[in-house]
């Protein structure tokens, strides 16, 4: 009797964990949750997708009739580039950096169109048209003297291309650009040519300010020239001599206190000490 009550407890005992686990399954099923930052989007097999779209918490759905598509409605950077040609024919690399997100309202329209991959659809392709459309509007080096008014009308374009397939963009930018190397190049070459020249305008400006310092100076020893000799024709020859003096003077202070300088008398009044014996 025992047994056969053990026996009997552990039927009813699985009975009732088989049920259980059953009934937790089919729970399971009948209930999905949309995280924070998400929104789900309802396919009814009958009637197809569902207008409104699911937001955040635990919610219930019918098993096998009903499935949910979970979007993520938070703002994603994206990064392309594009090789574009400019009014003068000239290759530019550029990199395109947005910031996007979904129209929630619109869920259910860019599910039914898209798919949940709808910005790695249209983002590239709508990016690429815009910079090839505004770019070729400027020669290359207006991309560079003008990029304020190139990236105004490349976010305002690919903002309202966005809207188009209901997608919301926060922010639109440039943010790497460059040239082809033939560009690059002439650029160079510019830059040199245009040093070049700047160094020519120098030398231009030294000769002619050296010019003119050379007339000053002649023109000022003119005038001094022309002082001296009125002084002379007026006075008489007697500063000169004063001034041959006094330069005789200073030779002659000069040369005495240097020992390697040796006095001879003038004249012929001169005794040379000659040994007779020799």
């Amino acid at each position: 009797m025992g047994s056969q009550a053990v026996e009997s407890f552990l039927r009813k005992l699985s009975s009732v964990a088989f049920g259980l686990g059953l009934g937790g399954a089919a729970v399971s099923t009948t209930l999905y949750t949309v995280d924070g930052g998400q929104r789900a989007v309802l396919f009814d097999r009958f009637r197809g997708v569902l207008e409104e779209t699911v937001g955040e918490g635990t919610h219930f759905l019918i098993p096998w009739l009903q499935t949910p598509f979970i979007f993520d409605i938070r703002t994603k950077p994206h990064t392309f580039s594009s090789v574009s040609g400019t009014k003068d024919l000239q290759m530019v690399n550029l990199t395109l950096r947005v910031l996007s997100r979904p129209d929630v309202v619109r869920l259910p329209y860019i599910y039914q169109h898209l798919g949940l991959e709808y910005d790695e659809k249209v983002l590239p392709s709508i990016g690429n048209e815009v910079l090839k459309a505004v770019v070729a509007q400027f020669n290359a080096d207006q991309l560079l003297t003008e990029r304020p008014r190139v990236s105004a009308l490349v976010r305002d374009s690919l903002v309202r291309r966005a809207k188009d397939f209901n997608i919301e963009l926060d922010d639109v930018a440039i943010t790497h650009l460059s040239y082809g190397a033939e560009f690059s190049k002439a650029v160079e070459q510019k830059q040199v040519a245009q040093q070049e020249a700047e160094r020519s305008k120098f030398v231009v400006m030294k000769a002619e300010q050296e010019r003119r310092a050379a007339i000053i100076r002649a023109e000022g020893e003119s005038e001094a020239a022309k002082l001296i000799s009125d002084a002379t024709a007026a006075a008489g020859t007697g500063l000169i001599e004063l001034r041959k003096i006094e330069a005789s003077k200073e030779n002659a202070a000069t040369m005495s206190r240097n020992s390697n300088v040796v006095y001879l008398p003038g004249g012929n009044q001169m005794l040379l000490g000659v040994n007779p014996n020799r």
